[in-house]
């Protein structure tokens, strides 16, 4: 994926969690902004990763890390589902087909992961 993509990915992710959920403005603030943009681009790594090795563990045992530590800073779980549902609806077109098809197939198990913590 080109780092162009990449930052649009993660710059339309994190504005369309803020335009949702306007009260993280006053829970985060600009720095917790920042940060869901940062967390996309971690997210889409994982998936590149996961895709480069063929193996959706990689993305499954990320997400379960991630969920630990979000968790433990006062995210609920249910806005990371969001956020990978965002991102399910925002990474068609972006990226190959073949990769497409491999990332969105992670991020739905991933979503079935964390519906069942």
């Amino acid at each position: 994926m080109k780092i162009e993509t990449k930052q649009l990915i993660a710059a339309e992710t994190a504005k369309s969690i803020y335009e949702a959920y306007p009260d993280l403005w006053d829970r985060f603030g600009e720095k917790g902004f920042i940060h869901t943009e940062k967390d996309n681009h971690h997210h889409l790594d994982h998936l590149e990763t996961a895709f480069s090795m063929a193996d959706e563990a990689i993305f499954l045992d990320y997400t379960k890390w991630l969920e630990s530590v979000l968790r433990s800073r006062g995210v609920e779980t249910a806005l990371i589902i969001d956020n990978f549902n965002r991102l399910i609806a925002i990474l068609p077109g972006k990226v190959d087909k073949e990769e497409e098809v491999f990332m969105l197939g992670c991020l739905k198990k991933a979503n079935r992961l964390l519906g069942q913590v």
